[in-house]
């Protein structure tokens, strides 16, 4: 059978133009806003991960380090001060795990036949000084950056919840945390009483639904879903229901602008047009004229009524209802198939893909009805509290169009788009350098400020072999 996918046009199309940004006035922070202590509070967007890791490189790269050096370009007394303190690991091996390269990639059922696309780290060797506790140097000690990977909203009043994330693999959160016995909603009261913030940004939500997702809708997306340990523990597998969203964001908010901080509040993308959702198209089953009949007589044969032509055709799945049938447009295969399983064992062709790795119209659905819920409470809170919002999903949304900056063009095309890394979910320098820009965008709308933009083109994407 032909090759069935390519994983992204192998170009990297970002190194020649690095023009200045423009600057049209002197960095102010207006009557109503003050940036010199900022807290920065959210997921691994706000942490930094990428290539699917957290790094020390990743780190420094981080949105919220881009905002503060936008933040410090204000004039005293409202420019931010430093130091910016965030729970640095010491290696660019990956923590917890290895991070994604670019390299070459054998079929197993045809040596000759590679490909140039995400691979582990190799030879990948952890760094015990990563998994150390952190110690801030601050004297009183602060930290400004508090993202942790895989958090959600209804994480935020779990006690020990950093204990059970590191149980689980990943222990980040519990290299810094003051109590990991206690709540995260704790330790952010911890980091602002420390701290004083007097500007926030905070970006959580993502996980309430990606990790859904991530499975394949494997869980109760309905967003009905009921605690697995009444009353406030709900399975990673599930959609977090608005109810459960909506209290600990509320608590969260109110404990980070406790002390009078302003700040602004991202939303939740649609995590359906990342990537990771979109590199495998749902219609990627390419057959010959021969191979079409092949398929068509097999099926009529098992009682299905498929059809099958030259060309394109759309891949037969499993849905969640263990139906077995073709996908149908619209519908989302993941990027982590196994592409051997696809090339090698037939699946896709004489053998469904399982419902774990498919993302069908109803799953969709469920996904894209959470996130509108999730952004409307959000959005009520940034103006309530008279907050900036910050509308992510919409850039995002820009993002899968194509989005110029400076006269590069952006996209979320797998590989060449250059603001999403190699695990199709997390971003590159240049992704992150683009969100802090839309950070900067809104705050300027809202508060009146003349933040600089950042000059998004002279970070790092995609580092080809």
């Amino acid at each position: 059978m032909k090759r069935i996918y390519v994983i992204g046009a192998l170009a990297l199309m970002f190194g020649a133009c690095r023009p200045n940004v423009s600057v049209t006035a002197p960095p102010s922070a207006g009557p109503s806003v003050n940036f010199s202590y900022y807290l920065a509070i959210g997921d691994e967007y706000t942490e930094g991960v990428t290539d699917g890791s957290l790094t020390v490189t990743g780190q420094y790269n981080s949105y919220p380090i881009r905002l503060f050096e936008q933040f410090s370009q204000v004039p005293d007394p409202k420019g931010a001060k430093g130091p910016f303190v965030q729970p640095y690991i010491e290696s660019d091996n990956g923590f917890p795990g290895p991070k994604k390269v670019l390299g070459l990639i054998r079929s197993a059922c045809n040596p000759l036949d590679t490909l140039l696309a995400p691979v582990n780290f190799p030879n990948f060797l952890a760094d015990a000084n990563d998994a150390k506790p952190f110690v801030s140097p601050a004297n009183n000690g602060q930290i400004n950056n508090i993202g942790v990977s895989g958090i959600r909203m209804v994480d935020y009043r779990i006690p020990g919840w950093a204990l059970g994330a590191a149980a689980a693999g990943y222990p980040y959160a519990n290299r810094f945390y003051f109590d990991p016995t206690r709540t995260p909603l704790d330790e952010l009261e911890h980091a602002v009483t420390n701290l004083a913030p007097t500007f926030i940004t905070m970006w959580l939500g993502s996980n309430d639904v990606l990790l859904y997702a991530l499975q394949g809708g494997q869980g109760d997306g309905t967003g009905n879903a009921l605690p697995v340990v009444p009353p406030l523990l709900y399975s990673t597998r599930d959609i977090s229901p608005t109810g459960a969203f909506d209290t600990p964001y509320d608590q969260a908010l109110n404990v980070a602008i406790s002390l009078g901080a302003s700040g602004a509040l991202v939303n939740v993308p649609d995590i359906t047009s990342l990537p990771f959702f979109n590199t495998i198209p749902a219609n990627g089953l390419m057959l010959t004229q021969a191979q079409a009949d092949t398929m068509q007589a097999l099926y009529i044969s098992s009682g299905f009524n498929f059809v099958f032509q030259p060309g394109a055709n759309f891949f037969i799945i499993q849905d969640h209802k263990g139906n077995i049938r073709q996908a149908v447009p619209g519908e989302l295969i993941l990027l982590s198939t196994p592409r051997d399983s696809i090339k090698c064992a037939g699946w896709g062709s004489i053998k469904p893909i399982p419902d774990s790795f498919v993302l069908t119209t109803d799953e969709i659905q469920y996904v894209r009805t959470a996130v509108a819920n999730y952004n409307s409470f959000i959005k009520f809170e940034a103006t309530r509290h008279n907050l900036a919002y910050v509308d992510i999903n919409t850039f995002f949304t820009k993002l899968s169009t194509g989005y110029t900056y400076n006269g590069i063009t952006y996209s979320t095309q797998f590989v060449s788009g250059g603001a999403f890394s190699l695990d199709g979910v997390s971003l590159t320098q240049r992704g992150y350098a683009l969100v802090a820009n839309e950070i900067i965008r809104t705050i300027n709308q809202h508060y009146g400020s003349t933040l600089n933009p950042v000059d998004a083109n002279k970070y790092n994407g995609i580092k080809f072999p």
